[in-house]
């Protein structure tokens, strides 16, 4: 499209627009990492208003996740539902985010009720949002109520102007619409580098599983690129609050916004990690080449890499989509990191991608990714083995607004529904669901997108998906529990935890459903046998969830933590806890803030949240022992197939931990008998790590936990005693 066509849509849509609700406020000077203030948006009133941060809620909740948790808890109800006005979206970036002396710092956090789970979840995104929006004067952004139009939201951090402004023009599809936005809202080229955007897309309006896109400029493309806050329906959320987009403006980064309290020290410890990132991330995780794909066949040779909705852990056909594969489809040699001063430079793009499908196709556009996730999500675990498929898929999810790790496991769900007879054509309506139908995949998505057929069901979720094929169609629910792969209604991330009992753990444990940001255990617990009783299982599950939740709190990508590593990382007591890096973000907490906590401070920092957290599942229904319980395809083989496959490794756990001689069993015997086995190990698990977490037998965090954690407030105590 001609520059000329574009200035002339972008007047159109200016003409268009109309400034509902305007409000001029006088941007906080960020001191230490905190602005001290929240922005609060009331779209059913179109209220604006600014709220002090009390020092208490920043003692006991730091920022981020935890500031997302604490205004949420106090906006709903425990009766409150997803799209219930009073619902809210919190997005907060935490005291840490925006430094740009250390990698990983450009994370924000978010938090909502969720479309999928009914409880609370929260969402890590990168980005440029959330630093634009602390450095334009706000800790964290905090919207309720609804819209009876679409709107956008534009808060202009150098004039201290926030607007709500109707946008019936503007596009829906995140990659349209961030275009626009910025093309309206920056008064010049240079200022589309200073311009963040937040949007879903078309099918997060028609499904429950729509994620947010964060935009960050890249101006060597020329394009506002799409980081998603992914898990859990936040971008269903927005779109049922009319929201097309929320748009930031702040023009004067530099290299001390946060104004920290000692400025040389994050220097030092940036120089130090930047060295450690350029002299050996070629040789540990090749973020810099290919950012999390590198995954793919490392996940393949372990068995570790879902197949067939996670039957099984490996394919001959991993060399058509290895990641040399996947390096050749991405832009290669640039910097390319989603937040100024990242060396970890993941973020990969593929340029100039055409498209094949679709409402788009024939355009030529910036593919953000594959990630590993997505890679083995929509590729392999459907059994789809084609690397332009997965740009393709990748794209449409993204601009769409759909969840990639949720799209990727409900499609391999239904695909074995398909090849099991539970639905057919007449259901699909006329897709041929079956593995490996990439062009099956495609249109159900396309669907999604459009709202329509299909599409629709699928867009719904494994867990309603599980009840409509049992109700309606006469499915086996037991069948369909077994290979469902959802806890509390979130379909699983992309690893297979067959063979870790404490991934098993990790995964269903987690307070918002499974996903591996809490918790990933396969090596230290599968590989290396680090971990080999309940209770060395259970403190790994008490330490690592509590201190990834920091990452969270602060505003901090994870992957500089541990992706990364000191070259004599292996020679420390704990090497999973990469020592040296956990002293690096004490030392970073202190200088950016100016308090002086250790290790075990920073660790006490998260528990207090991971903890508050649960008690708000409580408070949501869905904080106990039964809602922990994980598929069985996640612990072991559930159809004769399956087991068959690894008979030999399922044959030798039959006679070494059960002291079964299986020759004389059918394959179905076998299966059951190693099915009892594995939920009682499960089970035996979880007594361990709830007794670690300081909880009751049936997960609850007991009174005397939470008052020595400081959490103790009222209402938080009156949930407790009402589930005791």
């Amino acid at each position: 499209m001609s520059n000329k066509i574009i200035n002339e849509k972008i007047k159109e849509m200016k003409k268009a627009h109309k400034v509902i609700r305007e409000y001029k406020y006088e941007p906080a000077k960020i001191h230490r990492g905190y602005a001290n203030k929240v922005l609060y948006i009331n779209l059913s009133n179109n209220e604006i208003k600014e709220k002090l941060v009390p020092e208490e809620i920043k003692e006991k909740f730091t920022g981020g996740k935890g500031f997302g948790l604490w205004y949420l808890w106090n906006a709903v109800k425990s009766t409150t539902k997803w799209n219930d006005p009073e619902n809210e979206i919190v997005i907060s970036p935490g005291p840490v985010g925006g430094i740009t002396q250390y990698p990983g710092a450009g994370k924000s956090l978010v938090v909502s009720l969720s479309p999928n789970t009914g409880t609370v979840v929260d969402s890590n995104v990168g980005g440029h949002f959330g630093p634009l929006m602390k450095f334009s004067g706000w800790d964290a952004l905090e919207i309720q109520g609804k819209s009876d139009k679409d709107v956008v939201i534009f808060i202009d951090g150098d004039k201290g102007i926030i607007t709500i402004e109707e946008a019936p023009l503007v596009s829906v599809d995140s990659h349209l619409m961030a275009e626009e936005l910025t093309e309206m809202f920056a008064e010049t080229e240079e200022e589309k580098r200073f311009i963040s955007v937040v949007g879903a897309g078309s099918a997060a309006g028609h499904t429950l599983i729509g994620v947010l896109n964060f935009s960050f400029y890249d101006k060597r493309k020329k394009v506002q690129r799409l980081k998603q806050a992914g898990r859990g329906g936040i971008g269903t959320v927005f779109r049922d609050k009319k929201i097309k987009g929320i748009a930031v403006k702040y023009s004067q980064v530099g290299g001390n916004n946060n104004n920290v309290a000692d400025i040389n020290t994050i220097k030092k410890l940036g120089v130090k990690i930047h060295k450690e990132i350029h002299d050996h991330d070629k040789d540990q995780c090749r973020m810099r080449e290919i950012g999390t794909a590198h995954l793919m066949e490392v996940m393949n040779d372990y068995d570790l890499l879902p197949t067939h909705n996670f039957k099984y852990g490996s394919h001959e056909d991993i060399d058509k989509i290895h990641s040399s594969v996947l390096a050749t489809k991405v832009v290669q040699g640039s910097p390319d990191g989603c937040w100024h001063g990242c060396s970890m430079a993941c973020a990969k793009a593929a340029n100039e991608y055409e498209l094949k499908t679709g409402p788009y196709k024939g355009d030529k556009v910036v593919v953000d990714g594959p990630e590993y996730e997505t890679a083995a999500g929509v590729g392999s675990n459907c059994g789809i083995f084609d690397p332009d498929y997965i740009l393709e898929c990748n794209f449409y999810c993204d601009t769409y607004g759909i969840d990639t790790i949720s799209f990727g496991t409900l499609t391999a769900f239904v695909m074995e529904c398909y090849e099991n007879g539970i639905i057919n054509e007449e259901i699909t309506g006329g897709l041929k669901l079956n593995f490996g139908n990439s062009e099956a995949a495609m249109e159900l998505l396309h669907q999604m997108g459009r709202g329509e057929g299909f599409g629709k069901i699928a867009g719904l979720g494994i867990r309603r998906m599980k009840k409509i094929f049992a109700d309606e169609y006469g499915a086996d629910i037991n069948f369909l529990n077994d290979i469902g792969m959802e806890v509390k209604g979130l379909e699983y991330s992309q690893y297979v935890s067959k063979e870790s009992l404490a991934q098993q753990g990790g995964y269903a444990l987690a307070n918002k459903g499974p996903q591996h940001d809490e918790a990933w255990l396969i090596f230290m617990d599968m590989v290396n046998n680090q971990i080999p009783t309940f209770e060395d299982k259970a403190e790994a599950l008490h330490y690592f969830p509590i201190f990834r939740t920091w990452f969270g709190l602060n505003g901090l990508c994870k992957l500089p933590w541990n992706d990364i590593e000191p070259i004599d990382n292996h020679l420390t007591e704990e090497p999973a806890k990469v020592p040296e890096h956990v002293q690096n973000y004490v030392e970073l907490f202190n200088s950016v803030t100016g308090q002086n906590i250790d290790k075990e401070g920073l660790f006490k920092q998260s528990e207090r949240v991971y903890n508050f957290q649960r008690v708000f599942n409580l408070k949501m229904g869905v904080g106990t022992r039964e809602h922990d319980i994980p598929p069985y395809r996640s612990m072991g083989p559930v159809t004769v197939e399956e087991y068959e496959s690894r008979q030999e490794r399922y044959d030798k756990q039959l006679k070494e931990k059960l002291g079964i001689n299986p020759e004389n069993m059918t394959t179905a015997e076998k299966v059951e008998a190693l099915k009892k086995y594995k939920y009682g190990q499960y089970n035996q698990l979880v007594d361990a790590v709830y007794k670690r977490r300081g909880w009751t037998k049936q997960g609850i965090p007991t009174v005397e936990h939470m008052r020595e954690l400081g959490m103790d407030f009222p209402e938080v105590i009156e949930v407790i005693e009402k589930n005791l």
